[in-house]
């Protein structure tokens, strides 16, 4: 019994080291109603979202306004028509806060997203041209 004792110290004192490292690296997220937030498109790796995989890979994609808190850690924003066919309502480590002035930041063309979640890039310009033999 004494060794069963001495073991659940132990463990009781590893667990709590543990959770004190954790909670020094964890950061309340919270959110107010009217924010601008950007969305992360892929959340785990391997994961293919919005056309590419890999270091090149969009993280984040637009600037998406919260409509509603739904408990405490839950959000749903303001998603376009284009994007209907995802569900609006997002966990909290999925959003990131817009810093700035959003009136500020140059809209870039809109992404037509099809129905498996991904997009055709089109060129626009062709900047240099090289023949090599």
């Amino acid at each position: 019994m004494e060794k069963v004792k001495i073991i659940k110290g132990r463990l009781g004192t590893a667990q709590s080291r543990q959770k004190s490292y954790s909670d020094m690296r964890r950061s309340v997220l919270e959110f107010k109603e009217d924010d601008w937030l950007f969305l992360k498109v892929s959340p785990m790796k391997g994961i293919m979202r919005f056309g590419k995989k890999g270091k090149l890979s969009l993280r984040y994609v637009g600037r998406y306004r919260i409509i509603q808190k739904i408990g405490r850690v839950a959000y749903r924003l303001e998603l376009p028509p284009d994007i209907s066919l995802v569900h609006p309502v997002f966990h909290v480590s999925m959003l990131k806060k817009v810093v700035g002035d959003p009136s500020l930041i140059v809209p870039v063309a809109t992404i037509e997203v099809n129905e498996e979640l991904t997009y055709e890039e089109i060129l626009v310009a062709i900047l240099d041209r090289q023949v090599r033999s």
